[in-house]
């Protein structure tokens, strides 16, 4: 009927609703247990880590919390409690995924990202070394028994790891928009 608020599509908060396309929208099955990635984080596995979060947080509409996009509310605002909520849920699902030495070392972090930042920070730093694993890992490769498929793909995982920890440069020129 006309005048009837719609069903399903925002979810009452004290007095407001939010809509459930709004990143401040908890769905009933988002909890911190709920198991967002294949591994935890650990001192060997970030850039992993970080795009399966990455995506999952994207999935969940959540990324501009993470990022700094989406800025607290003033204490004043009627969305500040919403703020709070969702960004406490990521906070709880960030470090459910992390193995228990580096959730114990962002336990205090106010913000979930501040727990993005200061693991970007702690692990980005990693860039060179893990290159230099990658390439020794690429040049080392041998195909073996196995298919040219399972090669290939053995390949092209270490390629796109590689791309990710030491991206081609781009060039600037307005001409060609190319790699260098």
């Amino acid at each position: 009927m006309a005048g009837d608020k719609p069903t399903g599509s925002g979810k009452e908060t004290s007095g407001e609703t939010i809509d459930v396309n709004s990143p401040y929208y908890i769905h009933p099955s988002d909890y911190p247990k709920q198991m967002q990635v294949n591994d935890v984080l650990n001192d060997h596995n970030y850039n992993e880590w970080k795009q399966e979060m990455t995506n999952f947080l994207l999935a969940k509409n959540k990324m501009g919390l993470i990022d700094g996009t989406i800025e607290k509310p003033g204490v004043e605002s009627p969305m500040s409690l919403a703020w709070v909520r969702a960004d406490a849920m990521i906070k709880g699902l960030l470090t459910t995924a992390m193995e228990r030495e580096i959730r114990t070392s962002v336990r205090y972090a106010k913000t979930s990202s501040e727990i993005w930042r200061d693991l970007e920070e702690r692990f980005e730093k990693e860039g060179a070394p893990r290159a230099y694993e990658l390439k020794q890992t690429f040049n080392a490769i041998r195909q073996g028994g196995t298919t040219v498929s399972n090669y290939y793909t053995k390949l092209r995982s270490i390629w796109d790891e590689f791309q990710l920890v030491l991206p081609t440069p781009r060039c600037a020129c307005e001409g060609c928009k190319g790699n260098i």
